[in-house]
C-alpha cells in the first residue's frame, strides 16, 4: 500500500532524535574531557590538595603528630581520588554550561531569563556551602572531637577515612545551600505560597534536624551546624520568592492599569 502525501518517511521522524542523541554525546565528551584535562593537571599536586583538605584537622592535633594510612594502597587512593572530586568540582560551571546548551533551544524566551541566573546561583551556592564546611564547620567540628576523647587516647586518623568524612561533609553542605533555589522555585511555580511554606516553619526546622542527622557524623555538633543554616537559608529562599511575587503583582497591575 503506498504512502500518502501527508505521512512523513519513518527515516525523518527518527531524525530529531538521532540529532539530539548525536549533540548529547558531544556534550558528555566534552565535559569528560574537560573533567580529565582538568584531573591530569592537578594531578602533580595531589598530595598538596590533600595536605590542604586535611589542614582543618592537622591544625588541631598534638604536636608530632600524624595521619596514618591502614591499607598499602591508601597513600597512593587518597589523594588520587581527592583530586578526581576537585577535578569534578572545579568542572562543574563547566558541565552545566554544556547541559544549559543542550536544553537552551527548547526554552522559551522568558525562561531562559530565569534559569540562567537560578543556574549560577545554584553552582555558587554549592561553593560557598563547601567553603563553609572547610572554614566554619571543620574547625569547630575537629576541635570537639580532638578535644573530648579521653586523654590517654591519641588522634591517629586514617587518610583514607578522613577523606570520605570530608567529602560526605562538602557534599552535605553543597547540597544544603541549594535550599533558597529550592524554596524560590517553590514559590515562583506556584506548587506552594510563601503563607503555606511559612505556616509549615515547624515542620521545617525538624526537617532540617532529621537531615542533619542523616548526612554527618552522629553527634548534636555537626547535625547542628548543619540543621542551623539549612533552616535559616529556607527563610532566605521566602524572602526572595515573598520579593519576587511582590514586584510581579506590581507589574501585573501596571499593565492591567495601562490597557485600561
Amino acid at each position: 500500500m503506498s504512502q500518502t502525501g501527508d505521512t512523513p518517511p519513518p527515516e525523518q521522524g527518527h531524525a530529531p532524535l538521532i540529532e539530539h542523541l548525536v549533540e548529547l554525546r558531544s556534550r558528555l565528551m566534552r565535559s569528560v574531557i574537560a573533567i580529565l584535562a582538568i584531573f591530569l593537571a592537578l594531578y602533580a599536586f595531589s598530595n598538596d590538595i590533600y595536605q590542604f583538605v586535611a589542614e582543618p584537622l592537622m591544625a588541631l592535633l598534638p604536636e608530632g603528630s600524624q595521619m596514618i594510612a591502614t591499607e598499602v594502597a591508601s597513600p597512593f587512593l587518597a589523594p588520587f581520588k581527592l583530586t578526581l572530586v576537585v577535578a569534578v568540582f572545579i568542572a562543574v560551571p563547566f558541565v552545566l554550561h554544556q547541559a544549559w546548551a543542550f536544553v537552551a533551544p527548547g526554552l522559551y524566551e522568558n525562561e531562559k531569563s530565569l534559569a540562567l541566573p537560578l543556574l549560577a546561583s545554584s553552582v555558587l551556592l554549592f561553593y560557598l556551602g563547601a567553603a563553609f564546611a572547610y572554614y566554619i564547620v571543620f574547625p569547630l567540628l575537629f576541635a570537639f572531637f580532638t578535644q573530648t576523647g579521653p586523654e590517654n587516647v591519641q588522634v591517629m586518623t586514617d587518610i583514607n577515612q578522613y577523606l570520605n568524612f570530608v567529602l560526605k561533609l562538602f557534599f552535605a553542605f553543597g547540597i544544603a545551600f541549594e535550599i533558597p533555589i529550592a524554596t524560590f522555585l517553590l514559590v515562583l511555580s506556584g506548587a506552594a505560597s510563601v503563607q503555606s511554606l511559612s505556616a509549615k516553619r515547624p515542620y521545617v526546622i525538624l526537617g532540617c534536624f532529621v537531615v542533619g542527622m542523616l548526612m554527618t557524623p552522629p553527634d548534636v555538633v555537626s547535625q547542628s551546624l548543619l540543621a542551623i543554616p539549612m533552616y535559616l537559608l529556607y527563610e532566605v529562599g521566602l524572602l526572595f520568592g515573598r520579593l519576587v511575587k511582590q514586584r510581579r503583582a506590581e507589574k501585573e497591575d501596571a499593565d492591567s492599569e495601562a490597557e485600561s
